[in-house]
């Protein structure tokens, strides 16, 4: 089993939650506790997840959790550093187009998925 982190910072304009390790439902409720925690102010909530190296039906419920949450809340969820495995995942279950809603002409690094 890899080492999972969750790591969040505060900026003016967004909140970021970065993950590394695997996202299932061992290391699920760790992100979800950081998620709940972090003040959001209608500011968009970017997970960054360059550094998830596997992620199951657990992550990707916390996912839609999340963008249901966020959006009941007035805010919304950015997705950024998407693996090929992920990106996979939300295309097998058809949530691809969801989380890919409003995605951002930024590209690079930067780039977002944004619901």
């Amino acid at each position: 089993m890899s080492t999972f982190t969750v790591v969040t910072q505060q900026h003016p304009d967004r909140a970021v939650i970065t993950v590394c390790g695997e996202m299932d439902l061992e290391t699920c409720p760790e992100l979800a506790q950081a998620a709940s925690v972090i003040a959001l102010d209608s500011k968009p909530l970017y997970l960054d997840l360059s550094g998830v190296s596997f992620m199951d039906s657990s992550g990707l419920n916390l996912l839609l959790l999340l963008h249901q949450r966020l959006r009941g809340e007035g805010s919304r969820l950015a997705l950024t550093g998407l693996q090929p495995h992920v990106v996979r995942l939300l295309q097998v279950t058809g949530t691809y187009a969801l989380f890919s809603a409003d995605i951002p002409t930024v590209v690079g690094a930067d780039a977002a998925l944004t619901v």
